[in-house]
């Protein structure tokens, strides 16, 4: 069935437009960084529900430690607002400020707290390394080690990319329930689909009413697809070889934090706020180079038996010559020899390279797709 949004209800904050209200004239603009702006969407919309903001100094604590809120919600990752020192000096708890970034103001937000961090420390935990190599732990050092707390009182309309084509958890929870879904897997996804993917859309559909393809769009790292990229390839995929009636493809607006096994788990959150029941989680899951081991990300959601959705458990892809099809098992009579094993990461290679030597691996419509953009890749 259809879960229950995580935490007990689905979090919706109002939206007004500063321009035509005039009582927004006296409140403070505080600039903060750009993905804060998809952060205010993600809380807004319920996505990230149960949270109405950015977490305290004592959530972040049981959050790093247990990766829990106080009262026992599952959160791993802190959401988390820096600022900079001379805001940091003038703010007091209880103040309304405006969070504006270089497009201008965000949303209207509360404080109710304004404390320091220990960056590496905090890094740490989230990333489980210090290596300023990772992405995301480098991008957090950069923030600093001053923050606010506080909750959104309300957020100011912004058309984010492919705003035609998003939807909030509470339409897609009405689409599933108009459809009939009453079982829908959700799958994550930055890359281009591969076949490997393709088979555990088949067997999401096998085992469930709804496939929910929720492709990420936004800022990612270097090497990543453009967005444009990856919900065309989506859209021709789905358009040739899927039921299309039992597909849903709606893009979500998210930065990655490449976080592997926490970042996986706050994924199958964000998907049960959509209202999926079930929700796939392959080979190193948000991961990215060497940081995490190819399972880590199953074994620390399945730690979370109280997680509130299913989860659909994938081992490394491979094509099989002497079975000429793909799978997620070594159980076939061939030997290795016939074995072929592809990843995201491989998909990405070859396309980059343009030596596509495994065609087999990628549909010809996707592959079309792909190569239709100049430039598919994030520079």
């Amino acid at each position: 069935m259809i879960p229950n949004p995580h935490g007990g209800s689905l979090i919706s904050i109002p939206e007004e437009n500063i321009s035509i209200s005039s009582e927004f004239s006296g409140f403070q603009h505080v600039d903060v960084p750009g993905s804060i702006r998809t952060v205010a969407r993600l809380v807004s919309t319920g996505v990230y529900s149960p949270l109405k903001g950015f977490n305290t100094s004592n959530e972040i604590e049981t959050i790093l430690k247990e990766q829990r809120l106080p009262n026992g919600t599952i959160w791993p990752i802190p959401i988390m607002l820096p600022i900079g020192q001379e805001n940091y000096r003038q703010l007091m708890d209880g103040d309304e400020i405006i969070l504006k970034d270089a497009s201008g103001p965000i949303a209207i937000l509360k404080i109710n707290q304004k404390f320091t961090i220990d960056p590496v420390y905090t890094g740490r935990k989230i990333f489980q390394t210090e290596d300023t190599s990772h992405p995301g732990f480098a991008k957090f050092l950069r923030n600093g080690n001053l923050y606010l707390s506080g909750e959104f009182v309300k957020v100011f309309p912004y058309n984010l990319p492919f705003a035609h084509r998003v939807l909030c958890p509470a339409e897609t929870r009405e689409h599933f329930k108009k459809a009939g879904w009453k079982t829908v897997t959700a799958f994550q996804t930055r890359n281009v689909p591969h076949r490997g993917h393709e088979f555990m859309h088949m067997k999401a559909l096998d085992a469930t009413d709804g496939l929910f393809i929720n492709p990420v769009i936004g800022k990612k790292k270097s090497g990543d697809f453009n967005d444009d990229v990856i919900v065309k390839s989506y859209d021709a995929l789905v358009n040739s070889h899927y039921p299309k009636e039992r597909v849903l493809v709606a893009p979500l607006n998210y930065e990655m934090q490449y976080a592997g096994p926490r970042e996986a788990l706050l994924h199958a959150i964000m998907r049960k706020n959509f209202g999926a029941s079930h929700f796939i989680i392959g080979r190193d899951h948000a991961g990215v180079g060497n940081y995490y081991g190819e399972f880590d990300a199953q074994k620390n959601c399945e730690a979370f038996p109280d997680l509130g959705i299913e989860l659909m458990k994938f081992n490394a892809a491979s094509y099989c010559r002497g079975c000429e099809t793909f799978s997620f098992s070594e159980k076939c009579g061939h030997d290795q020899g016939n074995k072929i094993g592809f990843s995201g990461t491989d998909v990405r290679r070859m396309i980059f390279s343009g030596a596509m030597e495994n065609q087999f691996l990628i549909r010809q419509e996707v592959l079309d797709a792909v190569t239709s953009f100049p430039e598919p890749f994030q520079s």
